[in-house]
């Protein structure tokens, strides 16, 4: 994920003298460093905004720093909000608004007009509320003590949103070939999303994947085969094949590295050269935090790619999926998450198993070996990314994931079984409604809340099925997302 910081900027003005600005500092860099050690990325304190230059230069500089993910802001005394216009209108990174205060109870036989002019967080967060909203500026409100934890596991869940924008504007995916003919959700306006997201999706030929397969040596072969071994429970007698998916992924792998993509997708219906589509070989580099998109399907390679570095430890569970089947056995409804060989491991609720199968869709010369496991249980996400003309819709569902009501021993594919909210059939009306794509990322790290920040700060359009979702509310919702974002466009 590289280096990633966060930008404490506090507010207040030259009006209460030196020592109430001593004060604010020194509580500003001791709140910094306690909240360092218990958020993932540290919160770094960076200036005392008292003049409108001031704040444009520590922005400006936010804006070009490699390592700045983002600023938070906090107005411990009265901050007069004209000052901040010049820097925040040219503010290119993610923005939170902490609103809290230094003490967490008003001291009854110390309060007094000096206390009362050093703590005006109540009256400074205000002012400065008030700039971000007349501005119009996509940003976070986070209200609280901040010393409570759900104050600090809110500010954590932006943090890692944030580095969800920084991921996606250096963003490269590798196209191995097109996508599948004729299907129309996968495709996209690449030139707008590069502007809009900052990713940059282009084309390999599937020949150039199998030169560089034909020049991976046995040696690099043998080290990938142990690292598999050490991971994953051998399931299979060929060998040759779980070889031959080792030459896949390291050859994939050197590719991706040399052009900095940490994305990549494929097409069953493109292997020319190749023996078997790579089903072990994506779902370990999966594994390794890169994403993947069947069919050729770049927008969920890239969401992929984004929201396992948004999850725990940078590389979450986070996995490419697809709706494959339904089981409508009322008062039993659930969704059968799966693909055809490509699902991260990083959602398995045991060890792997590392199996070959015959693969009865696209040109596969020999049965590829695959991982094949149950997901684990616990609640979740679904999001899909979809391009609906003239601008990008995210649309985020909420998800129960169960332990499989039944084994499938005959189903040789990774699987993860859903009950989708509000219920089954309701669900799928509002997805269908919204034009929600068969493939998605599922995300037991990123939460819906998270993936909104995300939308907002990327500038689109969000929508979230929840528990409470009805179509006709989903409807209304998407017809008036329609009348804002044509007058906004």
């Amino acid at each position: 994920m590289g280096k990633h910081e966060f930008w404490f900027v506090v507010g207040s003005q030259f009006l209460y003298g030196p020592e109430v600005l001593e004060t604010v500092e020194a509580r500003a860099k001791e709140m910094a460093e306690k909240l360092s050690a218990v958020l993932p990325h540290p919160l770094v304190f960076k200036t005392i905004g008292v003049t409108c230059q001031g704040i444009e230069d520590v922005i400006r500089e936010a804006n070009y720093s490699n390592d700045c993910a983002g600023i938070v802001t906090w107005c411990h005394t009265f901050s007069p909000s004209k000052m901040w216009i010049n820097g925040l209108t040219k503010l290119q990174k993610p923005w939170c608004h902490l609103a809290t205060q230094y003490n967490r109870e008003i001291p009854n036989e110390e309060i007094d007009m000096d206390f009362m002019n050093l703590n005006q967080a109540a009256h400074g967060d205000r002012e400065h509320g008030f700039i971000g909203a007349r501005l119009r500026m996509p940003r976070k409100v986070i209200a609280g003590y901040w010393e409570d934890a759900k104050v600090q596991k809110r500010l954590a869940d932006w943090m890692k949103a944030a580095v969800g924008v920084d991921v996606s504007r250096h963003l490269k995916v590798m196209r191995f070939g097109d996508n599948m003919r004729e299907v129309a959700v996968t495709e996209g306006d690449k030139v707008e999303v590069q502007a809009k997201l900052g990713w940059q999706v282009n084309t390999w030929a599937v020949g150039d994947l199998v030169k560089e397969m034909n020049a991976v040596s046995e040696a690099e072969v043998d080290e990938l085969m142990a690292i598999y071994e050490a991971n994953y429970d051998i399931a299979t007698d060929n060998i040759a094949t779980i070889r031959y998916q080792a030459r896949e992924e390291i050859a994939m792998k050197k590719m991706l590295d040399a052009e900095g993509c940490k994305a990549f997708s494929n097409t069953f219906q493109d292997l020319y050269g190749m023996e078997q589509l790579p089903g072990l070989a994506s779902q370990h580099l999966m594994a390794q935090g890169y994403g993947y998109g069947g069919e050729g399907d770049w927008k969920v390679s890239a969401m992929t790619a984004i929201m396992k570095a948004m999850g725990e430890g940078g590389n979450g569970a986070s996995a490419f999926m697809e709706d494959y089947t339904y089981h409508l056995v009322e008062g039993q409804e659930y969704s059968l998450g799966a693909h055809m060989l490509e699902v991260c491991p990083s959602v398995a609720a045991g060890k792997p198993r590392i199996e070959t199968h015959h693969l009865g869709i696209g040109m596969n010369e020999k049965d590829p070996a695959r991982l094949v496991f149950e997901g684990k249980e616990g609640d979740a996400i679904v999001a899909s990314l979809i391009d609906v003309g003239g601008r990008l819709r995210l649309i985020v569902q909420d998800i129960h994931c169960v332990k499989p009501i039944m084994p499938m021993p005959n189903l040789p594919v990774a699987r993860v079984m859903w009950q989708a909210m509000p219920d089954l059939t309701t669900g799928v009306e509002c997805w269908i409604t919204a034009g929600g794509a068969h493939h998605t990322v599922l995300s037991y790290d990123v939460t819906a809340e998270m993936m909104k920040d995300w939308a907002r700060m990327m500038d689109i359009e969000f929508v979230h099925i929840t528990k409470d979702s009805t179509p006709d509310g989903i409807e209304k919702e998407l017809f008036l997302n329609d009348l804002a974002w044509n007058l906004k466009r």
